[in-house]
């Protein structure tokens, strides 16, 4: 297979680009790394410092500069800036210290970064496919230079994380996301294309900006988005016919309407459905390791109703399915709670997916009369309401559990529904605690706890990195249940114990490939591959990974 992303040829063969054109492309550029030899064959003599430098070299020069910034927003465009200008030295910092970048690059700078996206935009880093191109979307398409890609993240900026619609803005999650597939798991970086597809916005402050850089009109009708998408969709199985398609960010109607209609037609997956559910089930999973519970035996109470809630919930009964539950007795032990309150038979304007949540219980629009009723084991917060876990709703629930299982997964911070600081104090200690970002340590009675964070890179790159292995014809929600067994695996006895329901971030490559492996041998299983299945699958995925290094000296004849 070949490897995305390696451009510089063998030694001897000549270079496709000369001179400057070398570092002014963030594949071919190696800076000040290039040899002498390389400076005089490509015309870089006296384009370049005398001095002649390794990476690591200028990876230190790099965290230097880094270390010179006043804020994560401001490091977050300096690495924009770096991907832009050097592909293997950008990787190369981030590699350096994950659990210190992939805070900048995604969570919670990334929010930021796109409500400012129109006043940092740089360079376009990926394909803008406008509504007004309906009828030449294949030709829009067929203009990005790489002709095999394998995975499209495409995003309308409809829901960006807790920010809303923010139209084109929401650029920056494309990006970002598949940015994390490269450093978080190895895959290649030359078969990943961001796409945003611009429908408009229903956003006046956006529309009225004058940096916005997307369509100033409002959001196009759903028949017209439908039949752009198709178009898309088409144009995509055309020209990439081995690629996956990565929903991001899509509102949540429109999440679950395109994930139904696709998901036996292609090979695609809803981050914002699928991602969360499976890291989420992993979570669960070791939650349970500390509470002593089965996951058959859990009442789970979702505050918040939409598409991640949606997600989650299905994940949870595709994996309750498996340990021997119906489908229909999975779904009753599993209930919503959203802005109109429990979601109950006498609800209306209920989408198809919410009514499969529909019990017999009393109307109310009070949470702590939910957990009274319906008795949880697990409360999970996907609402965006930052507070809507409140001192008497964690008491609530450590009163009816020894160790209540409480998620709050809402992002930016200022969105969660509590902090880990406050589960662990209000629950005096017995919470099962996961957040949507990254909480620091909680000291609490002598005892640290070391929160986890249920963020969806834990599964999106390991995913991208298995269907890249096996080109897999579909993406299935068996494939997110595995994922989550194999990221639950990875957290051991003395984590466990310090309340720790996520492997840590600074091991996030040997994570990602571990669950990507898993992964590619479920695909096998079901026989969704499309090349034949080695006789060492772990070996055969770490063969395939990109790393941050210089190509050998490739001295070309002009």
């Amino acid at each position: 297979m070949r490897q995305f992303g390696a451009r510089i040829p063998a030694i001897g063969t000549p270079m496709t680009i000369h001179g400057i054109a070398l570092l002014h492309d963030s594949t071919t550029n190696k800076s000040t790394a290039f040899t002498q030899q390389e400076r005089d064959a490509e015309g870089l003599t006296g384009l370049l410092p005398s001095a002649i430098e390794t990476l690591d070299a200028q990876l230190k020069r790099c965290l230097w500069q880094l270390d010179k910034k006043d804020s994560d927003i401001e490091r977050y465009i300096y690495l924009m800036q770096l991907s832009d200008d050097n592909q293997t030295l950008f990787f190369k910092v981030v590699a350096s210290d994950p659990a210190r970048f992939i805070p900048i690059m995604y969570d919670p700078t990334i929010a930021a970064a796109c409500l400012e996206f129109g006043e940092i935009y740089r360079k376009p880093n990926g394909i803008y496919m406008s509504i007004a191109q309906r009828g030449k979307v294949k030709d829009v398409l067929s203009n990005w230079p790489e002709k095999d890609v394998r995975v499209i993240c495409v995003s309308t900026g409809g829901r960006i994380l807790g920010l809303g619609d923010i139209g084109a803005n929401g650029m920056g999650i494309p990006i970002g996301k598949l940015q994390l597939y490269t450093a978080c798991a190895g895959v290649p970086p030359g078969g990943l294309l961001p796409v945003l597809l611009d429908c408009g916005t229903e956003n006046e402050k956006l529309r009225a900006d004058p940096f916005y850089l997307g369509l100033r009109q409002k959001r196009a009708s759903t028949a017209d988005l439908d039949s752009f998408f198709e178009e898309f969709v088409e144009a995509v199985q055309q020209l990439y016919p081995k690629c996956c398609l990565h929903f991001e960010d899509w509102k949540g109607t429109d999440a679950e309407r395109l994930l139904k209609k696709y998901t036996n037609r292609i090979c695609c997956y809803n981050d914002d459905i699928q991602g969360t559910g499976s890291v989420v089930l992993a979570g669960v999973y070791n939650a349970l390791k500390i509470t002593k519970g089965k996951l058959e035996d859990q009442r789970v109470l979702f505050f918040g109703a939409g598409s991640a809630a949606i997600g989650i919930a299905n994940t949870l009964v595709a994996a309750m399915e498996l340990e021997g539950l119906s489908e229909a007795a999975a779904r009753e032990r599993i209930s919503l709670f959203d802005l109109d309150g429990l979601i109950e038979p006498l609800r209306t304007r209920l989408t198809p997916d919410q009514q499969r949540y529909v019990h017999p219980h009393a109307p109310t629009k009070k949470i702590l009369e939910a957990i009274a009723s319906i008795k949880p084991t697990i409360l999970i917060g996907v609402s965006t309401v930052g507070g809507a876990f409140a001192k008497d709703v964690v008491e609530a629930m450590t009163k009816l559990n020894p160790r209540p299982i409480i998620f709050a997964l809402s992002n930016p911070t200022d969105k969660a529904e509590c902090t880990a600081e406050q589960a662990y104090a209000w629950s005096e200690g017995k919470a099962a605690f996961a957040g949507g970002v990254q909480f620091p340590p909680v000291k609490l009675n002598g005892k640290t706890y070391r929160p986890g964070q249920a963020n969806n890179f834990y599964i999106y790159p390991a995913m991208g990195l298995a269907i890249f292995a096996t080109e897999a014809k579909r993406a299935p929600d068996a494939l997110f249940v595995e994922a989550a067994k194999a990221l639950a695996a990875q957290v051991d006895h003395d984590g466990l114990a310090k309340g720790m329901l996520f492997p840590p971030q600074k091991d996030i490559l040997a994570v990602e490939v571990k669950t990507a492996v898993a992964v590619a041998n479920k695909v096998f299983e079901l026989g969704l591959a499309r090349v034949d299945k080695p006789a060492d699958v772990a070996a055969w995925v770490q063969s395939l990974l990109y790393k941050p290094q210089y190509a050998e000296p490739a001295i070309g004849r002009h």
